[in-house]
C-alpha cells in the first residue's frame, strides 16, 4: 500500500495540472458513458427475455383452454420453427405417459412435482436439436399434468448481440468524446491560471510588477473564481509595483539628499585634517559647521529609518490622553522656539479622552507639526494649537501666520523630501510632515493640509474616537 501511494504521488508530481485535469475529466465522462451502456444493455436483456417469456405465458393460457381433451403427447416440439411453440404435455405419474421417456422436451423431476401441483410454474433456457429455447412448465388446471410451450430463443439473443456490439461502439465513441471534452475543458478552465503562471514566471524574470493578466470582460458579478483569483492578483501586483516605486523614489530621493551634506562633512574634514593651517576661528568655524552636519545627517538617517517602518510596533501600543499629549509638545516646542509664541486650546470634554496608541509616535507627530509651523512663522509669531470633538472625533489644529501654502505647493506637502520654493532656504531634509501623515495612517487618523483663512496654513489632525 506505502509503495502504490508513493507511486501516485511521484505520478502526481509529475504531471501538470493540465493533464490530470484532463485525465480526471475524461475519466469521470468515460466511467458515466460505460455505465451507462452497461445499463441499457441489462435493460435491454431484460426487457426482450421478458417480452419472450410474456408470449409463452400467454401461449400456455391460450393452449390451457384448448387442451382439455388432449392426450400426453398433443402438438409439434421439435421447435424447428421460429415462430411456431413446441408443445409437450407430461403426466404427473411416469408410468401414465405413453412415450416412456421418449420426449423431445426434457422431462426432469421439477416438471413432474409441476404436473403433481407440488411446484409453482418456472421459466428455464435449454437447448433443443441444437437450437436455444426458453421453455416455461405451468399445471393443467384440474389435471395432474404440466404443460410445456417452448420458444426458440435465438433471435432474442441475436438481438441481445447486436444491442452489445451497438452499446459497444457507443461506448467507444462516449469515451473518445470524454478524452477530447477532458482536454477541451483543461485547456479551457485553466486557460486563466496558465496566463496567472506566465505572468509570474515574467515577472520573476524581468522583476517587472508591473504585467498584468488579462480579465475576461462582463460583469464583475458573472466572475468565477479564477477569475477573482486572477482578480486579486492583479491588485497585489499594483500594489507590489506601487511599494517598489515607492522604495525606489526614497532611495533616489535619500541619495539625493545624502549627497550634499556629506560633501559638505567630507569637505569639513579634509579642512580639519590641516588644522594647522588654519586660524583659531577657521578651525572653531570649521568645527562647529562639522557638528552642525553631523546632526543633520543623523537626523535625516533617523528619518528615513522611520518612514522606511510602516506599522506601528504593537507591543508599544497602549491608552493615550491627546490632549495631555499636545500639551508636552508645545511645552517642548516653546524651548525649542523661544522666539515664537505658542497658544493651546483644550476643549473640557476632550481633557480626560483617551485612545490606543504609540505615546513617543503621536509626540513625534505633533513635534513635527509644531517645529514647521515655527519655521514658517515671523519672528515673534503666533502658533495656534486647539484640540475639540468635532463630530464624534477628536480634531487637533495647529496654524502657524507664515506665507502660507500655494496651490501649487498644496498637493504636494506630504511627499517626501519635497519642498516649497520658499522653504529651499530654511534648514530640514523635507521628510517632517510625510512622516507626520505616515504616523496618523498609522494610528487610522487622516491629516490634511490647507490654507487658513487671513493667512497662514492650517494643519488639521482628526482621530477617531473608539
Amino acid at each position: 500500500m506505502t509503495g502504490t501511494r508513493g507511486l501516485g504521488a511521484r505520478w502526481r508530481r509529475r504531471r501538470p495540472l493540465r493533464t490530470r485535469l484532463a485525465l480526471a475529466a475524461s475519466a469521470a465522462v468515460a466511467l458515466v458513458a460505460i455505465g451507462v451502456c452497461a445499463a441499457a444493455f441489462v435493460i435491454i436483456h431484460y426487457q426482450m427475455t421478458r417480452q419472450l417469456e410474456l408470449n409463452l405465458a400467454q401461449t400456455a393460457t391460450q393452449l390451457t383452454q384448448r387442451t382439455r381433451n388432449w392426450g400426453p403427447t398433443p402438438g409439434d416440439a421439435s421447435c424447428q420453427y421460429q415462430a411456431v411453440p413446441c408443445v409437450q404435455i407430461v403426466p404427473a405419474d411416469p408410468a401414465k405417459d405413453p412415450r416412456k421417456g421418449f420426449t423431445t422436451l426434457p422431462v426432469t423431476d421439477a416438471t413432474r412435482q409441476v404436473a403433481n401441483g407440488e411446484r409453482t410454474a418456472y421459466y428455464s433456457k435449454l437447448t433443443v436439436a441444437g437450437r436455444p429455447v426458453r421453455m416455461y412448465t405451468t399445471r393443467l388446471p384440474g389435471r395432474h399434468e404440466a404443460l410445456q410451450v417452448a420458444l426458440r430463443s435465438d433471435t432474442v439473443e441475436k438481438g441481445v448481440q447486436h444491442a452489445a456490439l451497438a452499446l459497444l461502439a457507443v461506448g467507444g465513441a462516449g469515451v473518445l468524446l470524454a478524452a477530447a471534452l477532458g482536454y477541451w475543458v483543461s485547456r479551457t478552465g485553466l486557460a486563466p491560471v496558465a496566463r496567472l503562471t506566465a505572468t509570474a514566471e515574467r515577472i520573476a524574470a524581468t522583476r517587472d510588477a508591473r504585467h498584468r493578466i488579462e480579465l475576461p470582460a462582463g460583469s464583475p458579478a458573472r466572475e468565477d473564481e479564477i477569475t477573482r483569483l486572477a482578480t486579486t492578483f492583479n491588485t497585489m501586483l499594483a500594489e507590489l509595483e506601487q511599494s517598489v516605486t515607492a522604495q525606489r523614489r526614497l532611495v533616489a530621493d535619500a541619495s539625493h539628499e545624502l549627497r550634499t551634506p556629506l560633501t559638505a562633512l567630507r569637505t569639513n574634514a579634509e579642512l580639519l585634517a590641516r588644522a594647522d593651517r588654519l586660524t583659531d576661528a577657521q578651525r572653531d568655524r570649521a568645527s562647529a559647521a562639522l557638528g552642525r552636519q553631523l546632526r543633520e545627517v543623523t537626523t535625516l538617517v533617523n528619518d528615513l529609518i522611520e518612514l522606511a517602518r510602516d506599522e506601528e510596533p504593537q507591543p508599544l501600543v497602549e491608552q493615550v490622553r491627546p490632549a495631555a499629549l499636545l500639551e508636552h509638545a508645545v511645552g517642548a516646542a516653546r524651548e525649542h522656539w523661544p522666539e515664537i509664541t505658542f497658544t493651546i486650546a483644550i476643549a473640557p470634554s476632550t481633557t480626560e479622552l483617551t485612545r490606543p496608541g504609540v505615546p513617543a509616535r503621536l509626540a513625534r507627530l505633533l513635534s513635527n507639526l509644531l517645529d514647521n509651523a515655527a519655521k514658517f512663522s515671523p519672528p515673534g509669531g503666533p502658533v495656534e494649537t486647539e484640540l475639540a470633538c468635532v463630530q464624534g472625533a477628536l480634531e487637533l489644529t495647529v496654524r502657524d501666520h507664515g506665507p502660507g501654502i500655494t496651490a501649487d505647493d498644496l498637493p504636494h506637502v506630504f511627499d517626501r523630501f519635497y519642498r516649497a520654493e520658499s522653504a529651499r532656504a530654511l534648514p530640514g531634509s523635507g521628510l517632517g510632515l510625510a512622516m507626520a501623515r505616515q504616523i496618523a495612517r498609522a494610528h487610522g487618523a487622516d491629516l490634511t493640509a490647507e490654507q487658513a483663512p487671513g493667512g497662514g496654513a492650517l494643519f488639521r489632525l482628526r482621530l477617531p474616537v473608539p
